[in-house]
């Protein structure tokens, strides 16, 4: 099977001049109006302009359509037939020009936590991006995450008010923890090591929470490359990218969804989130047991399972956004996905020991095994690109179920 790598153009439609050299290659396309992010494309090489900007009207239309209704805009404009630079901007204009942020603080209430272990150069990026926040967070806490050496704490050093924690106990949930517990401020947000924070993210994770009724929040998650093999599987077939349009998981949602278990990892991904620092006492704090270490990953998902649980409401919001460096290669990416299916598996079995949900167990016992018959039946004889996982991500769901058997009567500790 043929694969692509792909060139990634940011596109501003607000400019006077939008102009993309699709020239040799394929390419991914990321269509912004200012700050707000409306869309995305992948095209071929050397596409005419005429088809350039039907695509474009074709990725933005969705997010634009939804900004109209969102902020009661009446009539809905027709679809143009033939789209220009010009008329997309006079559309962008209408919707969503007003979301731009103006007169932000200088500050804001929120702590930022970044969970990191022996991995100082994307460190060393993400916390240069955090310098060039239009509001800047009250503070930011690095926990080093049983570090073999002092690589981390030498980058923090490097970085005025960053406070360096370390956290001798390894496990990507014992130290988004330590975090929780550290954090001063009332919102907690989390980013990953390996993000690149647009510069309105705090500011837009803040702006959030200016709804009283949310307990958590996710935002948008766009790849910073995607220049191997590793990085577009990944991006097309395991992507943390929700979407361009915001999404409320509440009550309803998990009640519609109860019957047939609630997807509670289609809410967001763990490398751009955020929470209220009281909902960790209403629910509890993330389950250790779903650790990179232990059962794989998953620790931010079972947490919103039990945040809808309990009642609580959680947005998606796409205006908070950051750029995420993909595995690069396909030995990383398959470790990757192994620790993606065994974290699943066992976070699944947890909310049903939890909760007795009964569709966790039909999701997982039913929905899960047919969907890996069809891939393994689609991807015979040589399971080429996505297919290239599928081992991995099978042996990481046996391995799951024997790990929560072994573990299914250990008290986790999530509250604090």
């Amino acid at each position: 099977m043929i694969f692509n790598t792909y060139k990634i153009h940011h596109l501003d439609l607000a400019a006077d001049n939008v102009r993309v050299d699709l020239g040799s290659g394929a390419h991914y396309c990321v269509f912004w109006y200012r700050s707000i992010p409306l869309g995305e494309r992948y095209l071929r090489a050397s596409v005419s302009e005429d088809l350039f900007w039907r695509e474009c009207l074709d990725a933005i239309w969705p997010a634009l359509s939804w900004y109209y209704d969102e902020q009661g805009i009446s009539p809905l404009p027709a679809k143009p037939s033939s789209p220009n630079a010009a008329s997309l901007k006079a559309l962008c204009d209408d919707a969503v020009a007003h979301l731009h942020p103006v007169n932000i603080p200088r500050q804001c209430d929120v702590s930022i936590v970044i969970c990191t272990r022996n991995r100082a150069a994307f460190l060393r990026e993400c916390l240069k991006h955090l310098q060039l926040q239009q509001c800047r967070p009250a503070e930011i806490v690095v926990v080093d995450n049983a570090p073999s050496n002092n690589d981390t704490e030498n980058v923090v050093a490097e970085f005025e008010g960053v406070r360096y924690v370390r956290e001798d106990r390894p496990g990507l949930d014992i130290a988004r923890n330590r975090g929780a517990l550290e954090a001063e401020s009332a919102i907690v947000a989390y980013l990953d090591d390996d993000t690149i924070p647009d510069i309105h993210w705090t500011y837009r994770v803040f702006e959030t929470f200016r709804d009283p009724s949310l307990a958590a929040m996710t935002g948008l998650v766009i790849a910073a490359s995607l220049s191997t093999e590793a990085e577009v599987i990944f991006e097309k077939y395991w992507p943390f990218n929700r979407g361009y349009i915001s999404k409320q998981y509440d009550h309803h949602f998990f009640n519609a969804t109860l019957e047939a278990g609630p997807p509670v990892w289609e809410i967001g991904a763990g490398a751009n989130m955020a929470f209220r620092k009281a909902i960790f006492e209403e629910v509890g704090y993330f389950d250790e047991r779903l650790d990179a270490g232990a059962a794989g990953c998953n620790g931010d998902s079972e947490l919103w399972y039990r945040i809808l649980a309990n009642g609580f409401t959680i947005r998606y919001n796409p205006k908070a956004v950051v750029q995420h460096h993909h595995r690069h290669s396909i030995q990383e990416l398959k470790g990757q996905l192994y620790a993606y299916m065994r974290g699943f598996t066992v976070a699944i079995l947890i909310q049903h020991q939890r909760f007795g949900h009964r569709g966790n167990l039909l999701h997982l016992l039913k929905v899960v095994p047919l969907y890996y018959l069809s891939l393994i039946r689609k991807g015979f004889p040589y399971y080429k690109f996505q297919y290239r996982t599928l081992l991995s991500e099978m042996r990481g769901i046996v391995s799951g179920l024997f790990y929560y058997w072994r573990h299914r009567n250990t008290n986790s500790k999530i509250y604090g």
